[in-house]
């Protein structure tokens, strides 16, 4: 852990930057809030004997609804529980009932790593639950072209180099591995099994300016904005800007 603070530095003025956007802004706390409930719903159908392991947990707000989840994060974070690494979890074999993420896999720098880790990490029905950025009809054109992070899904390798965990990423990342490199993914790690791929939120999150200090999104216009959102994705799954990706923990065959 002292090496990981050595490594990577976050200044408090930018933790406390991110914090009073989240907690200036109605709408983007109700899309975290959402994910957290999916997060709960996840954890409602793995082993309750296990350690539920939230990474890349940041300024998030989870425990608020899951208070037996431990959080954890590579950079020091003032309110996670643990820092470290999701390439080399630090936890017994068939420990872990759930690990559960919210757009952190794209700056996994080798997601290899980190799901042989998950695989010998988790009990069997244990689950890996990811909220990511998707591909989107729309959406890759806004993560390519007005995003601070790198997005490109014609990238042949899953890795990347690395120097700031907040910065470097492929933001197409979730969905090269487990959509267009599917059956790589299935040949690596048979024992994960992919429950779902379901992309979610063409439009509230960039209404709401993600984590810019503009919103476009008042409280009082968020049930129609989510209703038009949860309308658009069943027209056309295609126009999701997120996915939300579930793994299980099979026995070996």
């Amino acid at each position: 852990m002292k090496k990981l603070r050595e490594k990577f530095s976050r200044s408090p003025d930018e933790e406390i930057d991110i914090q009073k956007v989240l907690n200036k802004k109605t709408a983007l706390r109700q899309l975290y809030w959402e994910i957290y409930e999916a997060y709960a719903h996840c954890i409602s159908q793995v082993p309750q004997d296990g350690i539920q392991l939230e990474l890349g947990s940041g300024v998030g707000f989870a425990n608020e609804l899951i208070p037996t989840l431990v959080t954890s994060d590579i950079l020091p974070f003032s309110n996670v529980d643990l820092i470290l690494d999701a390439t080399c979890l630090p936890f017994p074999d068939k420990s872990l009932s759930a690990i559960l993420m919210n757009n952190v896999f794209h700056h996994i720098r080798n997601v290899e790593m980190f799901l042989r880790d998950a695989d010998r990490c988790l009990k069997v029905g244990g689950r890996v639950f990811i909220s990511d950025q998707n591909p989107g009809t729309f959406s890759k054109y806004i993560f390519k072209h007005l995003h601070h992070e790198y997005f490109n899904e014609t990238e042949e390798s899953w890795d990347f180099s690395s120097e700031n965990p907040l910065r470097d990423a492929n933001g197409a990342l979730a969905w090269i591995v487990f959509q267009r490199d599917f059956e790589r993914y299935q040949s690596l790690f048979p024992n994960l099994q992919l429950l779902r791929f379901n992309p979610h939120t063409p439009l509230r999150y960039w209404l709401c300016g993600g984590l810019k200090s503009w919103n476009l999104l008042p409280k009082s216009l968020y049930p129609l904005a989510t209703h038009i959102d949860h309308t658009l994705t069943k027209v056309s799954a295609n126009l999701g800007s997120f996915s939300y990706i579930e793994l299980e923990k099979v026995a070996s065959s």
